[in-house]
């Protein structure tokens, strides 16, 4: 329970952090508007064409006894290609455009809250970015894959009360771990390593991303999240902090 608590902190920690430094806040602000403006777009497409999809699904009954629920499939259809939607757009902006940017938040915070900035092997700038996307595409697909497997088996079977709390559960798990993985991913750690990291510090990851359930509020906390996930790592896994260090006892 504590873990889960110092979760919550350190994302709140972060969001102070990124709205007090003039460069992050210009990032965080920037990875914003990707993610509003990516997810817009992926809404309005599909809703574009919400009334096909629904036509190839079913047509509209022409029995007043079977129309009702026509209605009700219809604002589920609704509602479904919503969620979907936003995965995508937020998918998209990760991968294209987010991965950079959360990189970049993440080595300003460490510079911040160290000093220096922790590499792993040099290479070229190109390959470093090809780097990066191979870490952003495990990291975000899963969480994906696993919240539809949830969703789908609660459909089918009796499970479908439980999975609909394991489900966003489980996708905020995962979103907390896209962020505190940008440091180890940096430094070159194997992959296998960082998902052990995950599994030991199931808890603080749970505390950290479930901020990211409160509507509006969880787009400000993602734009920011990179920050609180590198000072966790910085002052909790590498242990340690600067005499000066301008964070120190902050909470």
């Amino acid at each position: 329970m504590t873990a889960i608590f110092q979760g919550i902190a350190y994302n709140f920690k972060g969001l102070r952090l990124g709205l007090g430094n003039g460069r992050l806040l210009m990032l965080g602000l920037l990875r914003f508007a990707l993610l509003v403006i990516i997810t817009v777009a992926a809404a309005a497409i599909i809703l574009e064409n919400y009334q096909e999809i629904l036509t190839l699904m079913w047509n509209r009954p022409e029995s007043p006894w079977i129309v009702w629920l026509w209605y009700l499939v219809s604002w589920l259809l609704a509602l479904v290609l919503l969620a979907i939607s936003a995965v995508v757009g937020f998918l998209i902006a990760q991968v294209l455009f987010s991965v950079v940017i959360m990189d970049y938040m993440s080595q300003i915070t460490e510079r911040l809250a160290t000093g220096t900035v922790q590499h792993g092997a040099s290479m070229a700038w190109y390959r470093y970015f090809y780097h990066l996307l191979r870490q952003e595409i495990p990291r975000g697909l899963l969480p994906v894959v696993i919240s539809l497997v949830l969703l789908v088996v609660g459909w089918f079977t009796p499970l479908g009360p439980v999975l609909t709390v394991i489900s966003p559960l489980a996708a905020v798990l995962f979103l907390a771990w896209d962020n505190t993985d940008l440091v180890p991913a940096r430094r070159m750690a194997p992959f296998s390593e960082r998902t052990a990291f995950l599994r030991r510090h199931m808890g603080f990851h749970l505390g950290f991303g479930l901020p990211f359930l409160i509507p509006v509020l969880n787009l400000v906390l993602l734009s920011f999240a990179p920050v609180g996930a590198t000072l966790f790592y910085t002052e909790k896994i590498d242990g340690g902090k600067r005499p000066d260090d301008p964070l120190a006892g902050t909470a």
